[in-house]
């Protein structure tokens, strides 16, 4: 079962679309997560934020009315809201620059217990793209990471499949609502996942409908979750290369499969390869490369 959704004012200030995220934390930290927009007029929210806010409808009851309807639908559906300020909330996450303000779980969430990592790539991979994908999403989950992907055809579903083979949990990001899965022919992939002890995640409220721009955004949380992530084939062009450069943004490694570079599908990954990420034929290669990391090097002194 979910642990109890995040105080109602925090669904209220997440169901006002024209503040950024990063506004959101703002005001629920000036406000101490009290925040009643009938208590506030549209000049006072810009004084705060340090933005006009001109073309934007103020709609107090609307976004009461949104809310009260979301806090209904979680606890019919078994869904949590959490909050940046909530103890559930990941800390990976919450470290990152543009941390989401709300993240809505169904299932549980199983980052909070470990190591993640992101393998992410193409719709339209190769058969040895999803090969490679399936098996190292078990190799790392058998050694009991969670792997995080985003419920894409293709690599997506192949590196979530893996992961559930190789007995771990594993958690998706979605593009769209948290009452919806995209594509919908994943649904019983979703439904397997949350099965198994694994979860679906979304920054946005239930009836967000999948946009060109919700899946770029919603990558910045593929990779703000893991320690590192993996791309396996990704044309230029890709969202993968998207989740790649967030990952780098946040200092986090970027890894390249080798079984696909220099395909017809990697122009990204080649590219990837050409800027400095490393070609790993394994989850071996990837645990190595921590290892190294975290090892403290012996000082070398001249007499």
């Amino acid at each position: 079962m979910p642990r109890e959704t995040t105080r109602p004012e925090r669904l209220v200030l997440a169901r006002m679309p024209f503040l950024s995220a990063r506004e959101k934390i703002l005001l629920d930290d000036i406000l101490d997560g009290r925040f009643d927009p009938s208590e506030h007029s549209k000049l006072g929210l810009e004084e705060i934020v340090g933005r006009r806010l001109k073309d934007a409808p103020w709609e107090p009851q609307a976004w009461k009315n949104a809310a009260r309807q979301d806090h209904e639908f979680f606890i019919t559906h078994g869904i949590t809201a959490c909050s940046w300020f909530d103890e559930l909330y990941p800390p990976i996450l919450r470290e990152t620059s543009r941390a989401p303000y709300m993240l809505y779980v169904r299932g549980t969430m199983p980052i909070l217990g470990g190591t993640a990592l992101a393998i992410v790539g193409t719709r339209f991979p190769t058969g040895r793209g999803l090969e490679t994908a399936w098996r190292i999403a078990g190799e790392a989950s058998a050694e009991g990471l969670v792997v995080v992907s985003g419920l894409a055809r293709g690599i997506d579903t192949a590196a979530h499949r893996g992961a559930m083979g190789g007995g771990r949990p594993t958690c998706a990001v979605l593009g769209c609502g948290i009452d919806g899965v995209y594509p919908k022919s994943n649904r019983d992939v979703a439904a397997a996942m949350i099965a198994k002890g694994g979860c679906l995640v979304s920054e946005y409220p239930p009836g967000t409908n999948p946009s060109r721009w919700t899946f770029p955004e919603r990558n910045r949380i593929i990779a703000g979750f893991c320690r590192s992530t993996l791309v396996i084939e990704a044309p230029l062009g890709s969202g993968a290369l998207i989740t790649a450069s967030f990952a780098l943004e946040e200092g986090r490694d970027v890894f390249v499969a080798q079984a696909g570079a220099g395909g017809s599908k990697s122009a990204g990954s080649d590219k990837l390869v050409s800027e400095g990420a490393r070609l790993v034929t394994g989850f071996c290669d990837i645990s190595s490369d921590w290892c190294v990391r975290e090892t403290p090097q012996k000082e070398e002194y001249t007499v």
